[in-house]
């Protein structure tokens, strides 16, 4: 491994292991009896240590994960923290170099905000200007489980710019509405390197709604995003097998449509001015309609029969929008449709056989929680 590739780091790994077959083997039992080692995290020790000699032979620096921290690790091995920035700098306190990837799992489908607000040096840290310098970075961590060579570029980009720029700039930047906006320039010089990130997407919903007219559509998935987490593989039964062109395969982690609708609800819930209602009812008669057009097609597109129940939320949200905006009832029924409608984004909000979800509701229950 070593003459294959000339990087100054080998990563071990070292992560998630339980021990179970080390138990259930009688030779590695007499092994660890015969060398005193007491248990499975010993033995783990034990094993990182004859990794690290083989590897300074080949002058190698030796990293692995979280787990290998243990005492007696020796000082010159770099711990690359899963766990969290309070691991990171507890190993730097004690002396070891780390790179921090926790906050930045690109494949759990956050947007790019939620990465650019960690730093692998909060600002908080009570760390010395010693112990800092030990904390070498980050990295932008990805899994391919659902990943497909026409959605990879999606799944990677642009959020692994916001990432970087994190990684480079000093932790007084952190100003997202600003990110985003160059990030959208970012997002189609990539386009111009040859990424897809962008041009695919149009593509897939085209195949998936059988149309060379997918603007209903283009709006229903600017205001929805893939499920976050690990929460894919409970709500949308699939195997490894299954093909990957549904509609959370096209639908991205950054809604740039709830993203843009998010700042002028703000706006609406700290006065309605003309402007922000005329912007508002605009983009509500845009939910209400494109829902009404996207039902028939989506009842009868086999490709779109697990979301086909969207189009008619969608609708719906609009109409929820719209009534916010002209409500001029007495106290006690606005309160009495305060509490029906609650209910009802609660209902939408819950989890769907698409693993898709719609990223205007919190947002929205802002909005009618600020009418009086």
């Amino acid at each position: 491994m070593a003459g294959l590739f000339p990087d100054a780091y080998i990563h071990i790994g070292g992560d998630e292991n339980e021990g179970k077959h080390w138990d259930a083997n009688a030779e590695i039992q007499a092994f660890m009896k015969e060398k005193g080692i007491k248990d499975n995290h010993e033995l783990q020790t034990y094993f990182n240590k004859r990794i690290l000699k083989i590897l300074k032979k080949h002058g190698k620096t030796m990293m692995g994960w979280d787990e290998i921290f243990q005492p007696d690790l020796p000082k010159d091995v770099v711990v690359h923290s899963w766990r969290g920035q309070k691991a990171l700098a507890e190993s730097a306190r004690q002396g070891y170099f780390g790179v921090l990837s926790n906050g930045y799992y690109i494949d759990l489908l956050h947007p790019a905000s939620s990465h650019y607000v960690v730093d692998p040096i909060p600002e908080d840290s009570t760390l010395t200007a010693e112990e800092k310098k030990r904390i070498l970075g980050g990295e932008a961590t990805m899994w391919s489980e659902w990943v497909s060579p026409e959605t990879i570029d999606s799944r990677i980009w642009p959020r692994t710019a916001a990432i970087a720029e994190r990684f480079w700039s000093d932790g007084s930047v952190k100003n997202v509405d600003d990110m985003y906006r160059r990030l959208e320039t970012v997002s189609i010089q990539l386009e111009e390197l040859g990424l897809t990130h962008r041009r695919n997407r149009a593509m897939m919903l085209r195949r998936l709604l059988q149309s060379a007219d997918i603007s209903d559509l283009e709006t229903l998935v600017s205001v929805i995003e893939p499920v976050k987490q690990y929460r894919r593989y409970q709500q949308r039964k699939q195997t490894m097998l299954s093909p990957l062109t549904g509609l959370i395969d096209a639908a991205g982690a950054d809604a740039k449509g709830a993203r843009e609708f998010r700042k002028i609800a703000k706006e609406f819930s700290k006065g309605n001015s003309k402007e922000v209602v005329a912007r508002l009812e605009g983009i509500f008669m845009g939910w209400r309609y494109a829902g009404i057009r996207l039902k028939p097609q989506m009842e009868v597109n086999a490709s779109l029969h697990e979301a086909k129940a969207l189009a008619r939320e969608l609708q719906k949200l609009g109409e929820i929008g719209l009534n916010v905006l002209k409500i001029k009832w007495t106290e006690a029924e606005t309160e009495d449709w305060r509490k029906d409608t609650l209910a009802e984004l609660d209902r939408i909000a819950k989890p769907k056989p698409s693993a898709v979800e719609f990223v205007v509701i919190e947002d929205l229950k802002g909005m009618i929680n600020s009418t009086n």
